[in-house]
């Protein structure tokens, strides 16, 4: 192994535990809201650091500057996607979860 596959391995490493606290927000948190919150945030890091991982182990400036683009795209279609769905909660009144 080379040096950039050590590097790549906490990258990988990193973007599976925030795969993870993504899904765990989706499953435990108790609203619509909350749980795009946390999935949006947490996948979208995730991705990130996947596709760093990835560009490391590439060795091509072309792979790596089209998983960079991948990954905008994916934050892009991910935020506008949230915000369409937390807008159309909100119109069919849809309250967001509070503390009693």
């Amino acid at each position: 192994m080379t040096a950039l596959d050590w590097l790549a391995l906490p990258c990988f490493a990193a973007s599976a535990y925030f795969f993870l606290a993504g899904t765990v927000g989706l499953l435990r948190f108790p609203d619509l809201f909350t749980r795009l919150h946390a999935l949006t945030k947490a996948d979208n890091l995730g991705l990130g650091l996947a596709v760093v991982g990835l560009c490391l182990r590439s060795g091509s400036l072309a792979v790596s500057l089209k998983l960079v683009l991948a990954w905008l795209l994916a934050m892009l279609a991910s935020s506008t996607s949230c915000h369409l769905v937390s807008r159309a909660a909100l119109r069919r009144g849809l309250k967001p979860w509070r503390r009693a």
